[in-house]
């Protein structure tokens, strides 16, 4: 059975059925979605070419992506060919270059950071939550904070999977997330710690699920991207100010001079190591965290939110917000520091004629 659809980034073919759903969808959906997505992110057809997906299969959105750079690349599994982008009307298995994910090799997605087996299983309904925790992993960052990584991925897998089966949209998502994270800044400006940290803690959790929910469903918009990301850049700094002005309300009111180095080290502090990553990805094209091992063990408990938000709660549980705001000041002028030697390190490297690659990329072609 074969089906060509007309989408937005050309014909696509699909071939054979198959009618058990994933992520509240049919594979057949899924698959247009993806389409539809890499046209609106840019990515072209060659002329004479096609998609193929193999309904049969649910795969890493990587491999479609991979596809996508080069004309004529087929992923198979042993014989059976999952994605590709091949000659319009073509045997699959005649494109030129066909790459066999059966033998276990592990390929390097830049987008999140990680090295690893891209997934490609059978889809059945005895297999379809297992695909669907697999897919829903797979879109984790490889190298992000320690919380992220261990504390609540399991908690935010079910919040997502009730978000697809309500049809909620990760918009939807995003905007509950941003009132809860006004509202723990309002609480934390009372000094009202604890309701904060709850406030706070379910953002940060469905910071997690609104993007697990785009990627797993197809349905990033660059709206949805502009509030995640934009929220994320915008409110720690106001978070850390206004732990400090509720101090008051627990009679720990820092001293002013106390208060305006706390508040320099970690404003001054959070804006500088973000310019430091960005001046990384621009001179040498790759996240800073991604360089060598030792920089992406570091992204683990670097001052961000999460890592940060651990100091507060651990002072917070000794009885003492005023002490872990200071701790967290220290923290990221110890984490600022550590940047600028990393940045100034590269540097060095580039001028000494050497490229810089990310160890996952070398990692990647020590297995090819």
């Amino acid at each position: 059975m074969t089906e060509i659809l007309a989408t937005s980034i050309g014909p696509v073919r699909l071939i054979g059925g198959n009618a058990t759903p994933i992520w509240g969808m049919s594979n057949a959906e899924r698959n247009r979605r993806m389409a539809e997505s890499a046209a609106k992110n840019g990515s072209a057809l060659a002329p004479g070419h096609e998609l193929l997906f193999n309904l049969a299969y649910a795969f890493d959105p990587l491999l479609l992506r991979l596809a996508l750079e080069t004309p004529g690349t087929l992923f198979t599994w042993g014989d059976a060919p999952i994605v590709g982008q091949v000659a319009q009307g073509s045997d699959p298995m005649s494109a030129p270059h066909i790459i066999d994910l059966s033998d276990g090799r592990k390929l390097y997605n830049r987008q999140l950071r990680k090295l690893e087996q891209p997934m490609v299983r059978e889809l059945t309904p005895t297999t379809r939550r297992a695909i669907e925790r697999r897919s829903y992993f797979g879109a984790y960052k490889g190298v992000t904070d320690l919380l992220t990584k261990y504390l609540w991925p399991e908690l935010a897998l079910v919040l997502t999977r009730i978000a697809a089966q309500l049809r909620m949209t990760p918009n939807m998502v995003s905007v509950i997330g941003v009132t809860l994270c006004l509202l723990a800044t309002y609480l934390f400006a009372q000094g009202m710690y604890w309701s904060g940290f709850l406030s706070g803690f379910i953002f940060m959790v469905l910071d997690t699920v609104d993007g697990k929910l785009a990627r797993c469903t197809i349905t990033s918009s660059r709206w949805g991207n502009v509030i995640d990301h934009g929220v994320d850049l915008v409110h720690p700094p106001f978070w850390w100010y206004f732990w400090g002005t509720g101090l008051a309300a627990w009679g720990l009111a820092l001293p002013d001079d106390t208060f305006a180095f706390v508040m320099g080290a970690v404003i001054a502090g959070y804006v500088l190591q973000r310019l430091i990553e960005g001046a990384f990805l621009k001179d040498f094209g790759m996240d800073i965290h991604v360089w060598r091992p030792f920089d992406s063990r570091f992204r683990l408990i670097t001052a961000r939110r999460n890592p940060n938000m651990v100091i507060l709660f651990v002072a917070l549980l000794a009885g003492r917000p005023d002490i872990g705001l200071v701790a967290l000041a220290w923290w990221t002028i110890v984490s600022l520091i550590v940047h600028a030697v990393r940045l100034a390190q590269a540097y060095a490297v580039k001028r000494s004629g050497r490229p810089i690659l990310s160890w996952m990329d070398e990692a990647e072609g020590a297995t090819a």
